[in-house]
């Protein structure tokens, strides 16, 4: 088995954190029931904590680390649950079915779909319940689990979809493209890359929609479809930006962090020394943190700067979350990980896009101000 022991990374921004103000505690750490998850935590508003597992497990955690319940869905869970207004849990499984459970996980219905299911739902404002599936289709579910449409593309759809203020539904596909859909399921426009896109889009207030595509860009796009600017970040990636307060983004490429300015300018750039492709999250304080397999530490250049790390026993490879009171929850999937600021709590950023899936109920959809 290959042992990462570098896994969960600290950032400033740009905003002046120094390494002795941080001061992290782990707060507990739990055995899950079995390794290789890369599904990440999500958060129930009451503090639960859902985390899947790449056997088939869901589990309930509460706040100080203890197994309220746990579900046994077919297959490996890839996808991120997501929590909806009411506590019902939605999450994707490879038994390619589409779950959803009580607050007690107790089974409310389940879709079934062509194939696997490793993308993350988005949920809508009326409660429509939004999710693609490796047979290439992407489906809109009603909250009885009943289908309201579904609309097929030419490749595997396992990224994840974003909906934005005005309701527009927007998420990529294997066939190079990113689709816009109106809530009836039409086609407002499609953008097309150099490659196939495994990213999930990122949405600004300002309408602007960013999206990493395989073809080593990152792409920012007006309302409308048209590109807005791009920029090479370096090579292969999956990872989807988040946005600070100030609209900088942050986006893992290859085996390099960087930082964008919303005019799409480089800021900053670091090797990681390993591949990198995953979303990480932004604090209001300014700290970014990042999940990836180190093979070494203490590096970084430019306008970076360095603060601490967090040992790991396996290969973390989901995005960490944020609770209101800044408690951080993440997996090296092996363990579900929480971590406490001592002296300076540090929740997510005020922007609309600081942590994966727009917030920590993982609900895929941009915060309207």
């Amino acid at each position: 088995m290959k042992i990462w022991f570098l896994a969960l990374c600290f950032f400033s921004s740009g905003l002046g954190t120094r390494a002795d103000e941080l001061g992290v505690t782990n707060l507990w750490a739990l055995k899950l029931p079995d390794y290789g998850s890369v599904s990440s935590p999500a958060l129930a508003p009451d503090g639960t904590i859902y985390q899947g597992t790449f056997h088939g497990w869901l589990l309930a955690v509460t706040p100080d680390g203890a197994v309220q319940w746990r579900f046994k869905a077919g297959r490996e869970i890839k996808s991120s649950p997501a929590v909806a207004a009411d506590g019902t849990v939605y999450f994707g499984d490879r038994d390619w079915n589409f779950y959803a459970l009580t607050p007690a996980g107790k089974l409310k219905w389940k879709f079934a779909t062509g194939a696997w299911v490793d993308a993350s739902p988005a949920l809508a404002a009326d409660g429509t319940v939004y999710v693609g599936s490796w047979d290439k289709n992407f489906y809109a579910l009603d909250p009885a689990g009943q289908l309201k449409w579904k609309f097929a593309t030419a490749g595997v759809v396992d990224s994840s979809p974003a909906i934005g203020a005005d309701g527009t539904i927007y998420f990529s596909s294997h066939d190079h493209n990113l689709y816009a859909l109106a809530p009836d399921g039409q086609l407002k426009w499609k953008f097309t890359t150099g490659a196939e896109i495994t990213a999930s889009p990122t949405l600004a207030t300002n309408g602007i929609i960013y999206i990493s595509s395989t073809d080593g860009n990152l792409f920012a796009l007006n309302p409308d479809g048209s590109e807005a600017w791009r920029l090479h970040t370096g090579g292969y990636t999956s990872s989807s930006p988040v946005l600070d307060e100030t609209g900088n983004l942050y986006l893992a490429s290859a085996s390099e962090q960087c930082s964008v300015s919303p005019a799409g300018k480089l800021r900053w750039h670091f090797g990681t020394g390993a591949p990198t492709d995953i979303t990480g999250a932004v604090t209001a304080s300014g700290q970014v943190l990042i999940t990836t397999a180190w093979a070494r530490a203490g590096e970084f250049k430019l306008n970076s700067e360095y603060l601490c790390q967090f040992p790991s026993g396996y290969d973390p490879s989901a995005a960490p979350n944020l609770s209101p009171a800044g408690t951080i929850y993440w997996t090296d999937g092996q363990r579900l990980f929480a971590y406490e600021h001592v002296t300076n709590n540090a929740a997510a950023a005020k922007s609309s896009w600081p942590l994966w899936r727009a917030n920590p109920q993982h609900t895929g959809r941009v915060k309207v101000r």
